[in-house]
């Protein structure tokens, strides 16, 4: 299936997290997994033959399956989603001697990959790959996509009710991306497309990329967007240090840039069928949002051509939802707060366990409805990606 071999330049600088220095390993990662909790009234969460609802007040559940949680609210099964969950083909890194550090990304057992979902209780992975091939030669990334684009399918293709994807594409090229993008869609049978938070250096919003924008805008698919760090600010040193400053500011900040320009520049307003899903909560956007309102006014001179409608209406409620990579509940609060109930998605980050009961996660934040936790947990997300309930 794996054609000849290419990608002639090795791109040691990267790994699998983006750009961040090849001595972070993440040896044998597997996601950690809670207990149950009391989930408050009308909700169970089934954990391992457990009924969370137990004394929590008038929810009601029922077990399953003995190995799988499952979420039930207000009695209606809950099918899961997530959104953000990191795999890679082996086959294809190998060819680029990208290096392979984390084993949960591998898929040679999906039966360990299967038994971690169901202990987290998720139903569905929607997986994506980092996009670690932008520099590569056009001859080159046009056979490295096919290969990959088919694995993708191929993998998902025998457990379509736990996989879906999105494919990969060559955004480097933006015309071959184009194509690639309406052949995942309709030969394969893609869901959605995932980008990186810049293109080499060049931005998403630049106008070389609206061929892409708009041929994903034509075929209706979410774009999931995921940061490659910003390599950009590396060789000043500011990153330096203890840390991990490239992965834990440099991925939020190179989304929240990303986002900003997709607004500023117009990119949206040119595509406004466009549905983009950004992950780890938008990276700062959500959280300092009504700045990006407030600077039109106050330096109206400097901002150039002013978008159609205020930035934080794009956010709240517009083209774009987040993941719920956040750390807190209040976290969680905000974030809904400013993007609206509707543009919030179950995110995981799977294998890398940022939060390690995301699912719990979502079910804990208080003054949420049954009906925005169903949302949150798997009704959006499923609507996007085309997903059967």
């Amino acid at each position: 299936m794996f054609r000849s071999s290419f990608l002639a330049k090795r791109q040691a600088d990267y790994n699998i997290w983006g750009y961040l220095p090849n001595i972070v390993r993440m040896k044998g990662m597997k996601m950690p997994i809670s207990g149950s909790m009391d989930t408050g009234p009308d909700l169970a969460f089934v954990d391992c033959g457990i009924d969370a609802s137990a004394g929590a007040g008038g929810g009601s559940g029922q077990v399953h399956s003995q190995n799988r949680r499952e979420v039930v609210i207000s009695g209606k099964r809950v099918k899961t989603v997530d959104v953000h969950a990191h795999c890679i083909v082996p086959e294809a890194a190998q060819l680029i001697d990208h290096p392979l550090e984390a084993p949960g990304l591998l898929w040679s057992n999906i039966s360990d990959r299967l038994a971690q979902m169901d202990q987290s209780g998720i139903d569905v992975q929607a997986l994506s790959i980092n996009p670690y091939w932008y520099q590569a030669e056009r001859d080159a990334v046009a056979e490295f996509i096919q290969v990959q684009n088919e694995a993708l399918a191929e993998f998902c293709a025998p457990d379509q009710d736990r996989f879906v994807a999105f494919a990969t594409a060559a955004l480097q090229y933006p015309d071959l991306a184009t194509k690639q993008v309406e052949q995942a869609v309709k030969t394969f049978g893609f869901r959605g497309i995932g980008v990186g938070g810049s293109v080499a250096g060049e931005e998403l919003a630049n106008p070389k990329f609206h061929p892409f924008w708009g041929k994903c805008e034509e075929l209706g698919v979410l774009v999931f967007m995921h940061p490659l760090g910003t390599r950009e600010l590396e060789p000043s040193g500011r990153l330096d240090g203890n840390g991990l400053l490239t992965n834990t500011i440099g991925n939020p900040l190179e989304t929240t840039i990303a986002l900003s320009h997709l607004i500023f520049e117009g990119t949206l307003d040119r595509f406004p069928g466009l549905k983009i899903c950004a992950s780890h909560g938008g990276g700062f956007l959500p959280s300092y949002a009504n700045r990006s309102d407030a600077v039109i006014t106050t330096f109206p001179d400097r901002v150039g051509a002013f978008p159609k409608k205020k930035p934080t209406e794009y956010i709240r409620g517009g083209q774009l939802y987040f993941d719920s990579i956040m750390f807190t509940e209040e976290g969680m609060r905000h974030l809904i707060a400013e993007a609206r109930i509707d543009h919030v998605v179950l995110g995981t980050d799977y294998p890398f366990p940022w939060n390690t009961a995301p699912v719990d996660h979502v079910m804990s934040i208080p003054g949420l409805s049954d009906e925005d936790r169903i949302k949150i947990l798997g009704g959006t997300a499923a609507k996007l990606l085309g997903i059967e309930g």
